[in-house]
């Protein structure tokens, strides 16, 4: 019998996802996906996996699960309260459960979302290129939903012979830091401004750099909404323009003035101006805000954003050849695309 998990609670937003559902964006698909891909991706680094397994996304407070089997865990991301059978449950690092174990997360200490992989993913069918859930659509993830109670959740069969990363975690440096000010919880986000950034007056655009804003309760992994300055309009005539693309992190601003960075499960298109978009690299930090956290932006080049996801995925692969059994530090990463799906490949000589 496959080992799974049972459901026992299902935590406030629990949902499959991975590393995003790519190329149908033209049709009005979200990318969808883990909104933390940073996590995301040394989660499934510490158990073996491919980058494309699928994981838990747990928002805030977390599930409790029972193990029917055996696997290898790990959980990243924010900093949760979570045992295993009652005992402290160490994050970012292999762990081993045995049948009838509970893993218990409960409310997140500092940031807001978490992730938990198991070696060989969550075996959930593909939807378009993607095991991810996306909830307004009701398609992906667990039938197309955030968990509930008694689901039961099937695991894959591991790419690589897992119980060779039991105990392995990652070193201290690699951790994110997600409170950049830790006394006033400031998260601050790098934005390239534009390409709207015109429709918006000198006193618009100086208040959104130079102001603090807050994210609200109405925030999910469609947007975050914020509260604080108001990012003022040229004209009322230059509060909407004809519909084009909206990208992961663009800052939209609606006829109020307040802020809607877009994210994972944000519509396709729209209508708003976008004064800025947050750099990539800065993603996963963002992702980690909660309601009543503040939000600083400053503005970088197109090049220096560049800079940093490379950096940021440098990292990724330093951490790959720390984590991973005969890994060549001399190996070159490419990523590949094959039909809809992105794919990180290393190439050594030999």
């Amino acid at each position: 019998m496959p080992t799974f998990f049972e459901v026992v609670s299902p935590g406030f937003l629990t949902t499959v996802q991975d590393s995003g559902r790519f190329g149908y964006r033209s049709i009005g698909m979200p990318v969808t996906g883990a909104l933390d891909q940073y996590s995301y991706k040394v989660s499934s680094l510490l158990v073996g996996n491919d980058e494309s397994a699928a994981c838990l996304e747990i928002t805030l407070l977390g599930p409790t699960l029972k193990v029917h089997g055996s696997a290898i865990i790990a959980l990243t991301g924010a900093v949760f309260q979570a045992t295993l059978n009652e005992q402290l449950l160490p994050q970012w690092q292999a762990v081993e459960v045995k049948e009838n174990d509970i893993i218990t997360i409960s409310g997140a200490k500092v940031g807001a979302r978490g992730y938990l992989a198991v070696a060989g993913g969550f075996d959930v069918p593909m939807v378009m290129g993607s095991r991810s859930t996306y909830i307004r659509g009701k398609i992906g993830g667990f039938q197309g939903r955030p968990l509930q109670r008694g689901d039961k959740l099937e695991i894959g069969s591991p790419s690589k012979e897992p119980s060779q990363y039991v105990g392995k975690l990652i070193p201290i440096e690699y951790v994110p830091k997600y409170v950049i000010n830790a006394d006033n919880d400031i998260i601050t986000l790098r934005v390239i401004m534009g390409p709207q950034d015109d429709y918006f007056s000198k006193k618009g655009v100086q208040n959104f750099l130079n102001s603090t804003y807050i994210i609200t309760a109405e925030s999910d992994r469609m947007g975050y909404r914020l509260e604080g300055e108001r990012v003022e309009h040229i004209s009322k005539n230059r509060t909407q323009i004809i519909s084009d693309g909206i990208p992961l992190g663009a800052v939209q601003i609606p006829g109020d003035g307040m802020p809607i960075i877009m994210l994972a499960d944000g519509q396709t298109s729209g209508g708003y101006p976008k004064v800025a978009t947050v750099c990539s690299a800065d993603l996963p930090l963002l992702a980690q805000g909660k309601p009543g956290n503040k939000v600083q932006f400053v503005a970088i080049t197109r090049e220096e954003a560049v800079y940093l996801l490379k950096e940021q995925e440098d990292r990724l692969h330093k951490l790959w050849l720390v984590l991973s059994p005969n890994a060549s530090a001399t190996a070159k990463h490419f990523r590949v695309a094959v039909g809809n799906r992105y794919f990180d490949v290393w190439v050594e000589k030999r």
